[in-house]
Order: structure tokens, then sequence, then C-alpha cells
């Protein structure tokens, strides 16, 4: 591929991302018109859709703790991985 055309490409991403940025901001902004519509109902329905906003709980393993009160443990089960982040800057 030639310079031009990763240079194109690179700009119709730019302009892409752009949109998407947008368009997940005006996203956020009707579901939190919806949420404060619907105030502490945790369904709601509205024609032919239905709205759930509940609770969910979750158990998170704190690593930090852990690895301060048991760090032969953390060790052992700690493993290294590898990836490739792409940016476009």
């Amino acid at each position: 591929m030639s310079t031009n055309e990763l240079t194109t490409k690179l700009r119709e991403l730019k302009s892409l991302q752009v949109l998407i940025e947008e368009a997940q901001a005006e996203a956020e902004t009707l579901k939190d018109e919806i949420k404060g519509a619907m105030g502490t109902q945790e369904e709601l329905r509205a024609g032919e859709y239905k709205v759930t906003w509940k609770s969910v709980n979750a158990n998170r393993l704190d690593t930090s703790a852990l690895k301060k009160a048991m760090p032969d443990i953390y060790e052992s089960f700690t493993s290294q991985t590898s990836t490739r982040r792409f940016c476009v800057v």
C-alpha cells in the first residue's frame, strides 16, 4: 500500500472514529434521559419496547490486596500476556 493510500485510509478512519464518538455521546444522552424518566423503576414499557434498569452485583478479586497480603500466592497465580495495541494519533 502506498503512502498516499495509507494516508487516505487513516484520514477516513479518524473521520469515522469521530462520528462513532459523537453517536456514542448522543446515545449516552438518550440513555440518561430514559433513566431519568424511569426514576427508581426497574422496568418500563413504551410501545413495543421494554426497558430494564436493574442493579447487578459482582464479586471482584482485589489483586493489589492479595499481592500485599500473600505475595507468594499472588506470584504463583500470575501469568503474563502480550497483546498489540493499535493507536492512531
